[in-house]
């Protein structure tokens, strides 16, 4: 059985045939800061409900960008160097630097990882962390569309939107994959110099429009201070919606099932 487990902040544990993904890997603990560049943290609400000691073993890293939040000093010193690690291309630099084996993707660029007769491809997808000015400040981000095939055949197609807001770009992912089976979603409502930079609520449901997955995880949505936007504001403006029966919430250190498989690729 495919399954997601909730660590904290953007960090699961997604287990896809037989492969096993960390994405965003934070295990700073509760008071701890996280540092997010242009002299600007947040402190940490909430404990990690894993460690890294904890993890089982990996395939790959997917990491959306290199903030403090989904990458942090305890991942830097306790992730084994040797996993690969999927970013960006400005996160990928910095992150052979510092010893690991780090593989940068452009916008649309694809890797493939294969064991067992299955392979499990990555699609680096467009993002948008803000708007105007406080965009080109930010560190670039990737959504990802991560797709279980079996015997040649997709069986699972996983997005994972990165810290995005939404927009046309989720409309251009929509119309090159156009049938999405679990959408993992960072929410938040993340605020940083008066600009939002992750989805709220409202932004959250306008993603499920555009995107129409059959299965959303939110994640990402009250372990700092800049989450201004918690996990119940989504949960009600999705109540009494199609969205309603579509969203899985899960806790810290619970794991949650992903829907049945394709059984025809279709």
């Amino acid at each position: 059985m495919d399954t997601l487990t909730f660590i904290g902040t953007a960090t699961t544990v997604l287990r896809l045939g037989p492969f096993t993904l960390l994405t965003d890997p934070n295990f700073l603990h509760r008071g701890q800061r996280a540092y997010l560049g242009k002299g600007l943290s947040s402190r940490r609400l909430t404990d990690p409900a894993r460690s890294p000691a904890d993890l089982p073993p990996l395939d790959a890293v997917v990491l959306s960008h290199l903030h403090g939040d989904h990458f942090d000093r305890v991942a830097r010193r306790e992730l084994p160097r040797s996993v690969p690690v999927m970013t960006t291309a400005p996160a990928a630099d910095r992150l052979s630097r510092w010893g690991f084996t780090a593989d940068g993707l452009e916008t649309w660029d694809r890797r493939v990882l294969q064991r067992n007769g299955a392979s499990l491809s990555l699609t680096a997808l467009p993002a948008v962390h803000a708007r105007g000015l406080l965009g080109r400040l930010l560190p670039p981000v990737m959504g990802s569309m991560l797709e279980l095939s079996i015997d040649g055949v997709v069986r699972r197609r996983v997005y994972l939107s990165g810290d995005t807001l939404t927009g046309e770009h989720v409309d251009e992912v929509a119309r090159q994959f156009p049938d999405v089976d679990v959408a993992v979603v960072h929410l938040g409502g993340t605020r940083v110099l008066f600009h939002t930079v992750t989805m709220d609520a409202d932004q959250g449901l306008d993603f499920l429009g555009r995107v129409r997955p059959r299965q959303a995880v939110p994640v990402h949505y009250d372990d700092y201070r800049v989450f201004r936007s918690p996990l119940a504001d989504f949960t009600a403006a999705a109540a009494g919606t199609p969205w309603e029966r579509v969203v899985t919430p899960v806790a810290r250190g619970e794991t949650v099932p992903l829907g049945p498989v394709r059984v025809d690729g279709a």
